[in-house]
């Protein structure tokens, strides 16, 4: 018995941690915490930073310009600006609905439509970025929404409702002009890609306004 307790004690001993493994067990959880922190913040930095350059395409695309990249090798342009006076929002808005696009910005889904020609608009965004303002919305806040063709859509938020995307569908009218935002739900969910949907529904109001740009880069109504 005595033998039998001095091997176990032996074998407790073996796998005791030591300073040394207890040491590098620490930096290494570290480094991870450091590596998932600098992954999010990168996220954020490169959501706000595109929509400088975004905004430049913007420019070029009242211009004229058709289909005006924001850099060399995207493979989306600006197709209109998103405007949420109560919130303080100013996006503008690429073409699909890629993963690939809304790492920048708002995407339009073009199964809806071109933005312009057709009565219902749909846009999508990231619930963590530029489409997290959807949760602070409520019914008859305003949205704006500039076309490349300089004119400016007014809408006011009808409802707001939560869709399970595997039975819901988005219904496309043809008897009043609506825009439609939608993002991923619940917004602080720990894991992206779940089926819920955060939908707010907009009718346009009054009549479309043509904008014209100013050299100082505001706009006034013509």
């Amino acid at each position: 018995v005595g033998c039998a307790g001095k091997q176990e004690t032996r074998r407790m001993n073996l796998i005791r941690p030591t300073p040394r493994m207890l040491t590098g067990l620490m930096v290494f959880l570290l480094a991870i915490s450091l590596w998932q922190i600098g992954e999010g913040s990168w996220v954020y930095a490169k959501a706000g930073l595109a929509q400088h350059l975004l905004q430049r395409a913007w420019s070029r695309t009242l211009a004229g310009e058709a289909d005006a990249k924001p850099w060399p090798w995207a493979d989306t342009w600006p197709v209109a600006r998103l405007m949420v006076p109560s919130q303080h929002i100013d996006q503008i808005v690429l073409e699909g609905a890629y993963g690939r696009t809304l790492a920048f910005g708002p995407g339009h889904v073009e199964s809806a439509g071109p933005i312009g020609a057709s009565d219902t608009v749909i846009l999508t965004g990231h619930r963590d970025t530029h489409f997290s303002f959807l949760k602070r919305l409520q019914p008859n806040d305003v949205i704006e929404l500039d076309t490349t063709a300089g004119i400016r859509r007014r809408y006011r938020i009808k409802e707001t409702r939560i869709a399970d995307s595997r039975t819901a569908a988005i219904g496309i009218t043809h008897d009043q002009s609506q825009l439609i935002l939608v993002t991923c739900y619940p917004f602080d969910a720990i894991q992206a890609g779940g089926p819920l949907r955060y939908v707010v529904t907009a009718t346009m109001e009054g009549t479309e306004l043509k904008r014209r740009e100013r050299k100082d880069g505001a706009d006034d109504p013509d």
